[in-house]
């Protein structure tokens, strides 16, 4: 077992998807399986679905080669492929949401019950917590949680599949770093981090081979057989590869990785509690609608939320790589200094794209206010100049406010204050 199985897995995963996917779309058309053109939508023709299908044939090939085969591998891998499955009748048939759940519950119970559970985590600044019983509980949360964080990410061509690629690569390296770095390379603990690190080079593999069908304009979406898919196995990687080690900065691991759909999911769940709406009801609420709202194209928001994503799996493998902590509490001044440049980037990234969604999204919707102000008092409609100076006039000096309109995720000007 060396890294090279993880480099064989993913190019093998990469050209089996890429070479299954327009066959999963033709069968995608014979059985029913297409989204049709809708308000909330961002396409204008019928669009195939169950590109997940094509992601599973690349992952359970790559596995079958590459991945040794324990327990938990097995689990899974059956795991995956019953998410896949399900996905795939939602896809074509609609389930209810009830029912997705339940499918959702049912297919983590799978690899949590062939021993991928978190039995005891650490946590920075607390230590180790032994979980107990509710360690499998908790495992099985986690896993459709992440599930539906992938799936809500899922609204742009190309968005989910990239942003997964990203965060399977980057647990990828530390999964296999983390198992170089075992005290005892062949104990069962590294060898599940390496089985774990494996899996997921194969994960993003199979999420890029798919990505060139569904980049924009996309021909083909992964539907839920697909974004269930990849939050399984990403959750289950992250398990097995990270959360299992006793490294002071596990947790914060997948957490950082998955910051993009995580902070997008919070966003759009607390926004329909705010307003009193099904917390599973579809809404343009999500970051790419709401980029789409302020006239970003379909490639320039994924080439933003990838670039974010990005930042943030840097900040994720520089706390695996840089040596800023002896692990015992004592900080490395120089290379704590590398750490916090780290971060500071990824928080410019949050803080831009805030200001793209905030500034920009007031300068559409105020310069259309004025000139829809400027009609209707009957006046001649002033100098296009006049209304940007306006408009950056009030960007500047803070003297402006934006407030939503409930149940449109759409967003109107308002003001001066």
């Amino acid at each position: 077992m060396n890294e090279l199985d993880a480099l064989w897995a993913f190019l093998v995963a990469a050209l089996v998807a890429l070479l299954v996917t327009p066959l999963v779309a033709r069968l995608a058309h014979r059985v029913g399986a297409v989204d049709a053109p809708s308000d909330r939508g961002l396409h204008d023709r019928p669009m195939p679905y169950l590109g997940g299908l094509s992601i599973l044939a690349g992952v359970l090939l790559a596995g079958a080669v590459f991945i040794p085969m324990g327990a938990d591998t097995r689990g899974i891998l059956a795991g995956a492929a019953a998410i896949a499955v399900i996905g795939a009748v939602d896809d074509a048939i609609d389930l209810h949401a009830g029912l997705k759940l339940i499918g959702q519950t049912a297919a983590a119970v799978i690899p949590v019950a062939s021993g991928v559970t978190v039995e005891d985590i650490s946590i920075p600044l607390v230590g180790i917590v032994d979980l107990g019983g509710a360690g499998a509980v908790l495992t099985v949360v986690g896993i459709v949680a992440v599930m539906n964080v992938v799936n809500f990410t899922d609204g742009v061509d190309g968005l989910a599949a990239g942003v997964c690629t990203i965060a399977a690569a980057t647990l990828a390296v530390i999964a296999l770093s983390l198992a170089d770095a075992a005290v005892n390379p062949t104990s069962e603990g590294a060898e599940d981090r390496f089985a774990a690190g494996v899996l997921a080079a194969a994960t993003a593999g199979a999420a890029i081979g798919f990505l060139r069908h569904n980049f924009h304009p996309a021909s083909i979406f992964m539907g839920d057989s697909g974004s269930n898919l990849l939050g399984l196995l990403l959750a289950c990687v992250a398990v097995q590869g990270v959360l299992k080690t006793a490294a002071v900065v596990a947790l914060v691991f997948p957490l950082v990785i998955l910051a993009v759909p995580i902070l997008d999911s919070g966003f759009v769940i607390a926004k329909r509690i705010k307003y009193r709406r099904p917390v599973y009801e579809a809404d343009r609420w999500h970051f790419h609608h709401r980029f789409a709202n302020i006239g970003f194209s379909q490639r320039r928001t994924v080439v933003y939320l990838y670039a974010w994503t990005l930042s943030l799996a840097a900040l994720a493998l520089a706390l695996r790589f840089v040596p800023y902590s002896d692990g015992v509490g004592n900080f490395h001044a120089g290379w704590t200094v590398v750490i916090v440049a780290f971060g500071l980037v990824a928080v410019a990234a949050s803080v831009y794209l805030v200001y793209v969604l905030e500034i920009l999204k007031f300068r559409r919707f105020r310069t259309r206010q004025l000139r829809r102000e400027a009609v209707a008092s009957g006046k001649a409609p002033p100098p296009e100049g006049a209304i940007e100076e306006e408009v950056e006039r009030e960007v500047e000096t803070g003297d402006f406010e934006a407030v939503d309109r409930p149940g449109t995720g759409e967003y109107e000007a308002v003001g001066p204050r």
